[in-house]
């Protein structure tokens, strides 16, 4: 059976980003001596699915920080060609969430890592997120993309731990109730 988990950091305030996409608010927070879990977390994942804003955030990363492939679900990038640098790594797709994860379950995927504000908010709309490790930033900045949207209904979750960081992060593991 496949499954999403999403392993994200917001501000105190709920926000992924800066309303025009940058995290410099992040970066500058980021304590290379300190163990946030993304090693553990990545070594099971089989591949990532993000959508549009993430994939031009870190296309020009040099150098290119996956090490799996990289689904962007996309309408405006699913007829344009994956950049030349990233051919073989990235597809892009104008996919559902529920199929995405039915062609990616096909090719043998069990764990993606899905990132992204919007991304987020739709596959767990769809009921696809099978927990969530969210990071909380100590730093308010006020207005930006958020990480959750509007949904149908309640999406309840288990907390299963949280634990804070000398840095000041706090990060909680969620899971998703069946």
């Amino acid at each position: 059976m496949i499954t999403g988990h999403v392993f994200i950091a917001t501000s105190l305030d709920g926000f992924i980003a800066r309303t025009n996409g940058t995290i410099d608010w992040l970066l500058s927070r980021d304590d290379p001596d300190e163990d946030h879990g993304y090693q553990d977390f990545i070594k099971d994942i089989d591949g990532l699915v993000m959508g549009r804003g993430s994939f031009e955030g870190v296309a020009a990363s040099e150098p290119w920080p996956y090490d799996r492939p990289v689904i962007v679900l996309s309408k405006a990038l699913a007829s344009s060609p994956v950049p030349e640098h990233l051919t073989g790594r990235v597809r892009f797709v104008d996919m559902t969430p529920k199929a995405t994860m039915e062609m990616l379950a096909m090719e043998g995927w069990r764990r993606v890592y899905v990132d992204g504000g919007q991304i987020v908010q739709s596959f767990l709309r769809e009921g696809l997120i099978a927990d969530m490790v969210v990071t909380q930033v100590p730093v308010l900045i006020g207005e930006g993309r958020q990480l959750f949207g509007p949904v149908d209904s309640d999406i309840p979750l288990t907390h299963v731990m949280t634990k804070a960081f000398p840095s000041g992060l706090v990060q909680s593991l969620y899971r998703i109730e069946a």
